[in-house]
């Protein structure tokens, strides 16, 4: 774990280089130019590791500012990176072809304000667009018939949603505006697939966040993500009571007699139980409704016969080409799947981590109409 933290900052620190000393290139020569480049390198680059090493003990509007400014900046760099990937193997690929004069590309990407313009526009439009696409939140319809007889009234409507990362990005204005989203969906319960918390406790207390859940008008499930662990699972399990939100480590809860919740533990718990010990003694006639924040071996709830499983952890990449690695990780990243009788649902997420993009994702909360069978 230590050697892939190290490979990971060293790969930043390199693609930062790589970027910057592009900009430098494409950039005529200008003091009052190389001023703002090395400046923004500092505050970009500084603010992510300061945040990092020191942000809980800095005055809170300082610790948000560098973490926006920093893990904004991480996503940026990305499409920076793939930008002048492109062109260099296209500079590559003529210095060996030659199908174009040999000063066609240099001309635009070297001492040359046109074609910086261009670049940095492009990518900023690019970012402009995957904040509009995050602040649209999308509405699910997932309409559910269970293999079993599911003893209420009317058809149990879930929402259900993942991943908020409240913190020092996502704050108490925007999360009160998820809340008009659910309550407006008239959910006879919520369930929250984990990772209600971002990276600290620290900006939620301060915001008084607690007091924002108990606005929901429906009992609230969770399971524990791997950020109430970052976050330190103590003082999240804390927050999350006094929130008035149900935290299941572990646990199952039967709710009106008619069907099981079970909250698995993050797999951060590596001493969680199998899902199998979870329901053992369950009366497996009932409904099982599992969260379990990480989507991994989904043969294991078909195993143990579990009508829906809802999980997140995913946000399938935030960004792409991010995207194409969750979707090679996971069996499912993102959506819809049926095992045998075992409906699962993997959620991109209602929030995210870090910068508020969405390209070629979505920010999603997901209406659940659940019917038994007749």
């Amino acid at each position: 774990m230590k050697a892939m933290f190290i490979l990971i900052i060293l790969l930043y620190l390199l693609g930062n280089f790589y970027v910057f000393h592009h900009l430098w290139v494409a950039m005529p020569p200008s003091l009052i130019g190389r001023i703002v480049i090395i400046a923004f390198a500092v505050i970009a680059i500084g603010s992510f590791f300061l945040f990092f090493v020191a942000g809980d003990s800095l005055p809170i509007g300082l610790s948000q500012f560098l973490y926006i400014v920093g893990s904004s900046w991480l996503f940026i760099l990305i499409y920076f990176v793939m930008v002048f990937a492109v062109k260099d193997l296209v500079g590559l690929s003529n210095r060996l072809l030659h199908f174009m004069p040999a000063d066609a590309i240099t001309r635009f990407t070297k001492d040359n304000w046109v074609g910086l313009a261009f670049m940095v526009g492009f990518i900023a439009m690019l970012m402009i667009c995957g904040y509009l696409k995050y602040n649209w939140k999308v509405r699910v319809d997932l309409p559910l018939e269970v293999n079993k007889s599911l003893k209420v009234e009317k058809p149990l409507k879930i929402v259900a949603i993942s991943d908020l990362h409240l913190g020092y990005t996502i704050g108490k204005k925007e999360f009160e505006k998820w809340i008009d989203l659910i309550n407006a969906e008239n959910p006879d319960i919520v369930l929250v697939g984990g990772d209600i918390i971002d990276n600290s406790t620290r900006p939620l207390l301060a915001w008084d966040m607690a007091s924002s859940f108990k606005k929901i008008n429906a009992p609230v499930y969770t399971c524990a993500g791997n950020h109430e662990f970052i976050s330190g699972i103590a003082e999240s399990a804390k927050f999350i009571e006094n929130a008035g939100v149900t935290l299941l480590r572990d646990q199952v809860v039967e709710i009106d007699s008619a069907y099981y919740i079970v909250g698995r533990d993050d797999k951060m718990n590596t001493k969680r139980k199998s899902l199998e010990e979870l329901v053992a003694g369950l009366d497996k006639s009932k409904p099982i409704i599992l969260l379990d924040h990480q989507p991994y071996h989904l043969e294991e709830a078909e195993q143990a016969g579990i009508d829906f499983q809802f999980s997140g952890h995913t946000h399938r990449g935030q960004v792409w080409p991010v995207s194409m690695v969750t979707d090679a990780m996971y069996e499912v990243s993102h959506g819809y799947k049926k095992k045998s009788d075992t409906h699962v649902y993997v959620s991109s997420g209602i929030g995210l981590w870090g910068g508020k993009f969405r390209i070629g994702t979505q920010s999603e909360y997901v209406v659940v109409t659940m019917t038994g069978k007749q």
